[in-house]
């Protein structure tokens, strides 16, 4: 339990680890890879080299230290943390070696700023925060391997089929080896698969979206091919979505964690808009194929939008759906409209989804709204959710890797 002095000191200098809060955990994670570098077997490369897992981190910290006297601010967030944290199988032994690595960076980058007062500060709230990381994710285990179907850690499954949805993106049907049922999952949330590609001295691990509603025998992934960066000739592609792509063929094994994910449809009437920017359909087609196949029906939209046709994944079923089930409507954007795309089958509509052209199609009512995609497009729709003063406990989302803001669960702080 921290002090009120503590406490105090903590709050005190978030704004100072702020103006160096990046610095601070790219010095942390340099150094305990050296000194640890069976947990790159954990973290994802790609993720490292962008910065992009350096400013979730400080973003996490900072949000903890802002409101580390308000735990039913903080909630949202731990769980969002213990969930990917579960996906990705850390446990209790990783908790110190993270508090002492995360101190020293502390240390290193502030020099003479970093107290003894301050650094026993931030080591009585990490150590705070480790406890309740470590008994909310204790639970998690728990509940996943002792549910119906259910397993500790990485299992086997088998590649039963592997289909090509369109040029970029490839669905893969998991099956397990040792043919038990299936737990069920939250249409919306993902799964953990652990890849060893030959040649490579670590393993790695990525999530996918399970793209399919839950069936009990099989779980679906797709998954984007994630080229080399435009502008960046000598940088690699995804290794894992690339090796998936060429090299994994059916029948071939891969390893699974049960599914996860705090991004879900949630049990409600309401009517529901499923918008989606090219693999962040994904998500948004295990929820479609859940809704047709419960009842009473709710009235759904569902949006997506795409390159083009080659890039256009699973659009015969979708307008499939959308033919035989008359709660549902679909609208697809192309932002590259060519000759061949005919309008109604294709795309609906061309450009850029914005509002003026979005709203003929959205039902009335308190609709909740579901949205995964590129950054661009989730920030394209959070303006127009804006615009149609959509309240925040209606707007539920999916961030294609480490959050870099937290302000999206931190619900309620002003």
């Amino acid at each position: 339990m921290l002090t009120p002095e503590q406490l105090a000191t903590v709050k005190a200098t978030v704004p100072a680890l702020e103006l160096h809060g990046e610095t601070i955990t790219r010095h942390f994670y340099a150094s305990m890879f050296a000194a640890h570098p069976e947990l790159l077997n954990i973290f994802n490369p790609a993720n490292q080299k962008t910065g992009r897992q350096a400013r979730s981190l400080a973003a996490s910290i900072l949000a903890y230290g802002a409101y580390i006297d308000r735990p039913e601010v903080l909630g949202p967030m731990v769980g969002r943390i213990a969930t990917k944290h579960v996906s990705l199988e850390v446990l209790p032994e990783h908790y110190p070696i993270v508090g002492e690595h995360l101190l020293k960076a502390i240390a290193a980058v502030l020099g003479e700023a970093a107290t003894p007062e301050i650094l026993d500060a931030w080591a009585a709230a990490y150590g705070q925060l480790a406890d309740i990381m470590i008994g909310v994710e204790g639970q998690m285990y728990k509940g996943a391997a002792e549910q119906p179907g259910g397993w500790h850690g990485f299992k086997p499954f088998r590649v039963a089929r592997k289909v090509q949805e369109s040029s970029v993106i490839t669905s893969l049907v998991l099956e397990p080896v040792d043919g038990q049922p299936l737990p069920p999952f939250q249409p919306g949330q993902y799964l953990s698969l652990k890849v060893q590609v030959p040649g490579r001295d670590t393993s790695q691990i990525r999530q996918y979206s399970l793209s399919d509603a839950p069936n009990g025998q099989t779980y679906r992934i797709s998954v984007k091919r994630e080229l080399a960066p435009v502008g960046e000739p000598f940088a690699p592609g995804g290794l894992i979505s690339n090796y998936l792509h060429d090299e994994v063929q059916e029948g071939d094994e891969l390893l699974v964690h049960t599914p996860a994910g705090d991004f879900f449809l949630q049990d409600s009437d309401r009517p529901v808009v499923l918008l989606s920017g090219g693999v962040g359909i994904t998500p948004m087609l295990s929820m479609l194929n859940a809704l047709v196949a419960s009842g009473p029906a709710r009235p759904v939209v569902f949006v997506h939008a795409a390159l083009g046709q080659g890039y256009h994944a699973f659009r015969e079923h979708v307008n499939e759906v959308a033919r035989t089930h008359p709660n549902v409507r679909k609208v697809v954007y192309y932002t590259d409209v060519t000759a061949e795309d005919r309008p109604g089958e294709h795309h609906d509509e061309a450009g850029l989804i914005r509002l003026e052209t979005l709203r003929p199609y959205l039902p009335a009512g308190d609709t909740e709204y579901y949205y995964c995609g590129p950054e661009g497009f989730t920030r394209a729709v959070e303006g127009i959710l804006d615009r149609l003063e959509i309240p925040a406990e209606r707007r539920f989302t999916e961030t294609f890797g480490p959050s870099q803001s937290f302000a999206p669960v931190l619900l309620g702080v002003r």
